[in-house]
């Protein structure tokens, strides 16, 4: 019999291996489609909150099945209170459902920074007016880095790119990953939140604590696409005020998107996101309807981009081989 073993991979393992925005994108679609065809399962995140003294702690765990590439995952993610914003932690580990083997444990943070430009990417793709020509991407965290490589190799007609950010490192970083993948076209940065928002054909919000007024989706032209990227940076008034909302999982906006919510109850939608990938229903009624996305992380995305990033690590030689059960 064979003895189980993990592949463990560190961040450092991780960090210099290409992925192609194209690829992930498409890796990414692939979960979404499996969920909504049945052959996936992904249960609403489970959150924990911490004593009074860490309210501002994030504490979560996903576990969830990929049909697509028969592989079982579980992600837990930890940060300890904005007193320590540097102090967050995030693993997956994988077990192939083909053998019923473990595979791999895997440092999160680069599986996490692929699949969420890589889902707004698909949002914009579904849900923007076919004419869309302006993006403003709020943010410039981990999260949101890769975002507008993602935007532009998912609509290539994108013409206009703005900016907003308050971290000079975070900025830095945003500008050097666009311009890796696209060096001949420009990122505009923008001080004036409320303006470029009206300016904009699509708007990403991946803002924490937001050193910006909070975006509404009121404040959008017609035809307008927001996508919160659980984002702190998005008025509570803007899935209210939107003429077709949608959300990844309605059960996890239930659970990460209560700040939605009305006096009269719990915040609704028109539409999953599983579905609108899967043509079953529309990305929008009207080429005016001002749209809200809630874009939540789910695992049925990590699953498939860190079975590519460990398949990849193995195939460099990287990681260790760790027998936790002998």
């Amino acid at each position: 019999m064979t003895e189980p073993q993990l592949h463990v991979f560190t961040r450092t393992d991780l960090a210099d291996l290409e992925l192609a925005p194209r690829d992930v994108i498409e890796a990414v679609r692939q979960g979404y489609l499996a969920l909504a065809e049945g052959k996936s399962r992904c249960p609403t995140k489970l959150m924990m909150p911490l004593p009074e003294a860490e309210r501002d702690a994030v504490s979560y765990s996903m576990l969830g099945y990929d049909g697509a590439n028969e592989y079982l995952g579980f992600k837990t993610s930890y940060r300890q209170g904005t007193d320590n914003p540097d102090k967050y932690y995030t693993t997956i580990s994988l077990y192939d459902n083909s053998t019923g083997m473990p595979f791999a444990l895997l440092d999160c943070e680069r599986v996490g920074a692929s699949r969420t430009p890589a889902t707004t990417a698909l949002i914009a793709q579904a849900c923007a007016k076919p004419d869309a020509k302006s993006v403003l991407m709020i943010g410039t965290g981990v999260q949101g880095r890769n975002t507008l490589p993602y935007l532009q190799t998912a609509l290539p007609g994108l013409e206009r790119r703005m900016l907003y950010g308050t971290h000079p490192d975070g900025i830095s970083s945003s500008l050097e990953t666009f311009h890796r993948h696209f060096p001949d076209q420009e990122i505009e940065l923008v001080s004036d939140v409320p303006q470029a928002v009206e300016e904009s054909d699509i708007v990403v919000v991946a803002s924490g604590r937001a050193a910006h007024p909070k975006v509404q989706t009121s404040r959008m032209k017609p035809g307008g696409l927001m996508i919160s990227v659980s984002s702190k940076g998005v008025d509570s008034s803007a899935l209210r005020d939107a003429d077709y909302a949608i959300a990844t999982s309605a059960g996890q906006l239930g659970v990460t998107g209560s700040r939605f919510d009305s006096e009269d109850g719990k915040a609704t939608i028109d539409a999953e996101f599983p579905e609108v990938l899967a043509g079953r229903v529309p990305g929008r009624r009207a080429d005016d309807d001002r749209v809200f996305v809630f874009s939540s992380g789910m695992i049925i995305t990590d699953i498939p981009v860190a079975h590519v990033l460990a398949r990849r690590a193995i195939a460099a030689g990287r990681g260790q081989r760790v027998a936790l059960w002998s």
